[in-house]
């Protein structure tokens, strides 16, 4: 009975400690970990490479969680026939049917509820101490994890995905923490917070999306008035206007601000348009359009035709909203 008892508890242990370790994985902070791993810690080392190589961790939890589970219910049956083993085999079937569902409460909460809780609130701390042993787990499953590697591996070949999503989504939210924890403790002020968030919403949205195209541009033609552009530009309330032949071929664009400091009355001279993909994200793009001082692009399509403009006006909005 002694052997069933220890045989249930490290089941018990088992489950609570890598499930609790998945939730903490993901809530870790990985510049801390950097930080101790350079003052010269092993274990913050160990971790990092874990947060570096997300498959060889969510391997070894999977093992050892399939262990756990194996050890539990191995516990329960062995209990079940060393309580009814004066019985028959067809008395044997309901108690072994009973006993797990009246186990499951308890595997449920301090299994699973109860350490995921705690490494929710306290991540670093907990994986620091447990760091230890999940090392050992994974020196010891390390054959079994290398055919679940090589089988990822293989769907990751025949579905064309990367790990690199998976990456970028950890480190984003990793950026996202240190910003939430410097506008806490008073790094950060509320818009700077706010500013940080709209350009994580504006992050995936790419340049095509906010794209206008020619036809529907606010355009004016080459030698045409610079009364006419800068009352069509007031009356649209735009800063910039595209430039056109007399085809409605894009030449470029002109800023109203030099057409009132111009002392020709036609336009006659235009700023060259810099080319953004239409698959750009929108942070490269404004990145891009400022650091070269311009306030209007060309969007090349697939078959790299100009088919669009967009304004450094249009690419800016998104990101500003998250501060309002």
């Amino acid at each position: 009975m002694t052997f069933i008892i220890v045989l249930f508890l490290t089941g018990v242990f088992l489950s609570a400690f890598f499930s609790g370790s998945e939730t903490g994985f993901y809530r870790v902070s990985r510049i801390r970990l950097v930080l101790d791993g350079m003052e010269g810690n092993f274990m913050a080392k160990f971790l990092l490479i874990l947060t570096n190589h997300p498959a060889l961790f969510v391997a070894t939890t999977l093992i050892g969680n399939n262990l756990a589970n194996y050890l539990t219910s191995l516990a329960v049956v062995l209990f079940t026939q060393q309580l009814y083993s004066n019985s028959s085999t067809a008395e044997l079937l309901l108690p072994q049917l009973l006993l797990p569902v009246l186990f499951s409460p308890i595997l449920f909460i301090y299994g699973e509820l109860l350490p995921k809780s705690l490494f929710f609130q306290m991540p670093n701390r907990l994986l620091r101490f447990g760091s230890p042993l999940f090392l050992l787990c994974t020196v010891l499953f390390a054959p079994f994890a290398g055919l679940l590697w090589l089988f990822g591996q293989f769907l990751q070949w025949l579905l064309g995905e990367s790990p690199t999503h998976v990456r970028l989504v950890l480190a984003r939210k990793e950026l996202e923490d240190v910003l939430e924890e410097g506008s806490e403790v008073g790094i950060l002020n509320s818009s700077q917070s706010r500013l940080a968030q709209g350009l994580f919403s504006a992050a995936n949205r790419t340049v095509e999306s906010l794209a206008t195209p020619i036809s529907k541009a606010q355009a004016v033609l080459l030698g045409s008035s610079k009364e006419d552009a800068i009352r069509l530009a007031k009356h649209e309330k735009k800063s910039v206007l595209a430039v056109v032949d007399q085809q409605q071929s894009l030449l470029g664009y002109v800023r109203v601000c030099d057409l009132r400091l111009n002392q020709e009355t036609k336009i006659s001279q235009y700023l060259e348009l810099p080319e953004l993909s239409g698959k750009q994200s929108i942070v490269s793009a404004i990145t891009q359009l400022r650091s070269n001082n311009q306030a209007m692009a060309s969007v090349l399509s697939q078959d790299q035709d100009h088919e669009a403009i967009v304004t450094f006006e249009q690419l800016i909005l998104p990101v500003l909203s998250g501060a309002d």
